[in-house]
């Protein structure tokens, strides 16, 4: 018999800084009706003194403070989901055991597959709970990812063009166990489609590129033969009328209702009325948190699905269809169910909340993050940071009991809770 599996509890942490997109846009000189199809709001911008290791554990510190040490002790598996690595061989979810305060039984490791890479580790962590190899076991899975760009040159800004206003930062964290009150996997109910294409990829540790047209394509592409996946293997299956509510990986709203736009004209040949109604009621919900922090990479998902769960009007039990797309590529369509249970726990979160504190910078202090004088470099061996580069920020977050990054010794990064 099948137990019950999925997220017993997540949670968002969308940084200690934002940036207005649409100052952003008319400080770049965008054209502001391209600039509405992003339907991005804000994004989370990363402090010098934070990193993806500050970013998961400041995401999943609030979930392990709530539970007993009895629950703790359970947590049997630490994975870390990330695109931004720190180390070719040295795995995030050391750092994120080590100041977490974790038991020692654990498996740590890192998975990277672009924006896919939570949705791997969330797969594996059902797996394994689902396995029995250990009743009553949990995993811990954090997506963490951020993007630095650098103020190198006018070519440079221009080359971003419209990804600098939705490219973000943020974390999510999920203990993953057999007492699912956010998110009730169903088990054996996916599909997958991936295939070698070089739309976007990171050549160098600081370094992005891809061709913009050639991603969109490739996540179309997954999307509608992915989900053609899921019902082969899922009888009945009917992405009209199978799910109360959709969350895909979310790059910015655009692309989401680009790639909802195709499935209905695919699958049903929905008229356009259909199709604008059939978003704004089953898909709007969740960008409610991904408008606010810009594409989380791997962690885009679960972004969308806490959007939803902090905005829908549930009425009881309820199906979701996802999507997970990471560039290179690989996808997958999967389901689950939420409940008003679910969804109390997390406004419980008040993850709304922590958004509305962080700093909303100005564009004079962007420009100075985006020049990089403070960030510790991949594979650099020594360095401090001074925490003053935007003072304000710094001094909100005192007494705030979050983890920052102090600095390297010998290539073993620093951190302190402050």
């Amino acid at each position: 018999m099948v137990m019950a599996v999925g997220i017993e509890d997540l949670n968002v942490y969308g940084g200690s800084a934002c940036l207005d997109v649409r100052e952003l846009c008319v400080h770049r000189d965008l054209d502001i009706a391209r600039f509405e199809n992003l339907l991005m709001r804000e994004k989370a911008v990363a402090l010098p003194y934070e990193d993806p290791v500050s970013f998961a554990v400041n995401a999943a510190k609030p979930l392990l403070d709530a539970m007993s040490e009895a629950e703790r002790a359970r947590i049997e598996m630490v994975v870390t989901c990330t695109e931004s690595g720190i180390d070719f061989g040295k795995s995030l979810s050391t750092y994120v055991h080590h100041y977490l305060g974790l038991g020692g039984n654990c498996r740590l490791f890192e998975i990277k597959q672009a924006c896919y890479s939570g949705t791997a580790g969330l797969q594996m962590a059902v797996n394994f709970v689902l396995s029995g190899t250990s009743p009553g076991a949990k995993a811990l899975v954090i997506a963490t990812d951020l993007s630095r760009f650098a103020l190198a040159d006018a070519a440079a800004i221009q080359e971003w063009a419209y990804s600098e206003p939705s490219s973000g930062a943020g974390a999510v964290a999920m203990v993953v166990g057999d007492t699912p009150h956010v998110l009730q996997i169903d088990p054996g109910a996916y599909g997958n489609h991936g295939f070698e294409v070089m739309d976007t990829c990171r050549p160098g540790p600081d370094t992005e590129a891809g061709d913009a047209d050639l991603s969109l394509m490739a996540y179309l592409d997954c999307c509608e033969r992915a989900y053609r996946d899921y019902a082969r293997r899922v009888d009945g299956a009917d992405f009209r009328s199978s799910f109360a509510y959709l969350s895909f990986h979310t790059p910015f709203g655009g692309m989401v209702k680009g790639a909802h736009r195709h499935l209905m004209r695919k699958l049903y040949k929905a008229p356009p009325a259909e199709i604008e109604a059939d978003f704004n009621r089953r898909l709007g919900p969740s960008l409610t948190f991904g408008q606010r922090v810009g594409n989380t990479a791997g962690g885009s998902v679960f972004v969308g699905l806490a959007g939803l769960l902090e905005s829908a009007e549930l009425a009881g039990p309820c199906r979701v269809g996802m999507f997970s797309y990471g560039s290179g590529c690989c996808s997958e369509f999967f389901s689950g169910v939420i409940t008003p249970e679910g969804q109390r726990r997390l406004r419980a979160r008040g993850i709304g909340a922590e958004l509305d504190r962080r700093h909303r910078l100005s564009m004079e202090e962007y420009e100075l993050l985006l020049r990089g004088e403070q960030v510790i470099r991949f594979g650099q061996r020594d360095a401090t940071i001074d925490p003053g580069t935007v003072p304000a920020v710094w001094a909100a977050l005192q007494g705030t009991g979050r983890l920052v990054l102090d600095g390297m010794a010998g290539y073993h990064r620093q951190y302190r809770f402050v």
